[in-house]
């Protein structure tokens, strides 16, 4: 018996469209869904970016009123244990120069030593810097140290500043000046070490010190006092440019960059410059009354063997000679004032510090 075979069915036509509707309209919906989920998601990440600005923005306002309102201080002193560090590092050599057994005994000897001097009442020495440019802008710092100084000091103690200036403007380096004699006002001996210069203002700041050591070929002196100008008045006639400059009072301004100087204010000018250099003179001689000024006061500079001999200076040595010899007997304590940053300096050095290390490009 042969069996047909089934016949085939066909679907409806109706249902395969309404198929293909369906998932038509599925798609659709979830493409819909997705896309409005993308651009949620990016108006919640611009919102929080506006958010989290508005929020710094009035944080830094905020964090300014309050510093405006407190005021505080615009820097502080900061110490630092000489004496300490050095002997911090001789302990380092001597752990690779001895052998276990002869270290042993050398820090016991050592430590022995250390509760002598603590039981004692010993001298502390103040270590100052003064790195001078032409404006003596350093004097800022140095005067805060110096009010520091008196404050805490004790009878018997010392200041060493390590001094280091080629001179600059009279008026700064006068201040500059003034601020040591405030040291010596409150009887504290003050010794000035030169290492590499100490001329003009900065010669005038280093006599003001009971003892002045410095360097063999350190430059020492040059008493005297300069003005230069360039003058462009000849270079603007020859372009046809005029140059106009109005004062109130004859010798207002003696010499000009762009004006035609005369010989009045020549004139002028250079007795200005004499007055100065007496005045000049006159300081040196008042603190170190032993030079010849015939000799010394001629504008010259010299290196520190012949500064000695001219009596400019009291000791050959070098500043760490002179401050190895103080930690010996007591306490030596440096000094140094930390201006405290504003808020825009500080984003500011941070921003730096990024762009710096940003396109940092390491060398081979």
């Amino acid at each position: 018996m042969i069996t047909p075979p089934a016949p085939k069915l066909q679907p409806c036509p109706e249902s395969l469209q309404l198929r293909n509707l369906y998932s038509y309209r599925l798609s659709a919906y979830l493409c819909a869904m997705e896309t409005f989920f993308s651009h949620y998601l990016l108006f919640l990440a611009d919102t929080a970016t506006i958010v989290v600005a508005l929020l710094m923005v009035a944080g830094g306002l905020t964090a300014i009123a309050l510093n405006k309102r407190k005021r505080p201080a615009t820097g502080q002193v900061q110490v630092s244990d000489l004496r300490k560090q050095l002997e911090q590092s001789s302990e380092n050599v001597q752990q690779y120069r001895l052998d276990k057994k002869a270290l042993k005994v050398h820090q016991k000897a050592l430590k022995k030593d250390r509760k002598a001097k603590d039981s004692n009442v010993e001298s502390c020495t103040y270590l100052l810097d003064f790195k001078g440019d032409l404006r003596a802008s350093a004097v800022s710092a140095l005067r805060e140290e110096i009010s520091a100084i008196i404050q805490a000091a004790k009878p018997g103690d010392t200041v060493l500043l390590r001094l280091e200036s080629g001179g600059g403007m009279v008026n700064t380096y006068g201040l500059a000046s003034a601020q040591l004699l405030r040291l010596r006002a409150a009887k504290i001996h003050v010794t000035v070490l030169i290492d590499a210069v100490a001329a003009s203002g900065g010669y005038m700041m280093a006599v003001t010190a009971d003892r002045i050591v410095a360097s063999p070929f350190a430059l020492i002196g040059s008493i005297g006092v300069v003005a230069q100008i360039p003058n462009f008045h000849r270079w603007l006639q020859d372009r046809n440019i005029d140059w106009e400059q109005f004062t109130a009072g004859k010798f207002k301004r003696t010499v000009t960059l762009f004006g035609e100087n005369t010989d009045t204010g020549r004139a002028k000018l250079r007795e200005e410059l004499e007055e100065t250099h007496a005045q000049f003179r006159n300081f040196v001689q008042q603190y170190r009354p032993q030079l010849d000024l015939e000799q010394v006061a001629t504008g010259e500079a010299w290196l520190g063997s012949k500064a000695l001999q001219l009596g400019l200076v009291d000791q050959l040595a070098t500043s760490d000679e002179i401050i190895l010899e103080a930690a010996q007997k007591g306490k030596v304590l440096a000094l140094h004032y930390q201006r405290q940053k504003t808020l825009p300096q500080r984003l500011g050095l941070a921003a730096q510090q990024s762009w710096d290390k940003l396109w940092q490009i390491p060398i081979s």
